[in-house]
């Protein structure tokens, strides 16, 4: 089909360009989002009388596009999802997962203007192009993790497994610490035991003792 474009579309065309794309794909999403014009006599002649205005119009959505995006400028936003212990998701991030995301940030953002060529289906960090207009894009950050504080150590640069493997070192530290104090308690109690039980013995010698010299003095006073 042929077309008339009405802004510039990346690999196609700038503005006026007269293009044949797939039928699909003109039927689709270029005529749709009024990207184009079937490029019928009757449709040509409207654009040449219009054009003026219409390469006005796109002047001032660009400029604006260029605003929205400084402010964008080095914007990340967090999803948390949940995931296998191999980081991969229990389900996926579409597009309209990251414009919902950037929307509640306070960027309001379209999902068909999220550049996503497959859902996002493993935790971690992703440089997401936001196509503002035809001519302005910006890159977000879109942050997937477990939870908030993994989302933190991931925008840390850091390694979530490798703090998982730090707790669980910890925990084992913490067992074998208890085993050895238990071990120096049971110890301790079998050295009080055995004192107890030699105790008795002593006394029973000193008793003998005693008796000992009661019968020597007993013999001298004879």
């Amino acid at each position: 089909m042929e077309i008339i474009l009405l802004e510039r579309v990346a690999k196609l065309g700038q503005i006026g360009d007269v293009v044949n794309v797939k039928n699909g794909y003109a039927r689709n999403f270029l005529l749709p989002q009024r990207k184009a014009l079937r490029a019928t006599k009757a449709n040509m002649a409207v654009f040449e009388a219009q054009r003026k205005e219409i390469e006005a119009n796109n002047l001032k959505a660009k400029k604006e596009a260029e605003a929205v995006a400084a402010k964008m400028d080095d914007v990340s936003v967090v999803l948390i999802r949940q995931a296998g212990e191999s980081g991969q998701l229990f389900g996926s991030v579409s597009s309209r997962d990251i414009a919902a995301a950037l929307e509640e940030a306070g960027y309001k953002v379209d999902k068909n203007q999220v550049i996503l060529d497959r859902a996002i289906k493993i935790l971690g960090l992703n440089d997401i192009a936001v196509r503002l207009h035809a001519e302005v894009e910006v890159i977000v950050t879109v942050n997937v993790a477990r939870s908030a504080e993994e989302a933190e150590i991931q925008a840390a640069g850091g390694d979530v497994d490798a703090k998982e493997e730090e707790e669980e070192f910890a925990v084992e530290d913490y067992f074998e610490k208890e085993e050895d104090a238990e071990a120096a308690v049971a110890v301790e109690e079998e050295a009080v035991e055995e004192a107890a039980e030699a105790a008795p013995v002593e006394e029973n010698a000193t008793d003998e003792e005693v008796s000992a010299e009661e019968e020597a003095e007993e013999t001298k006073s004879e």
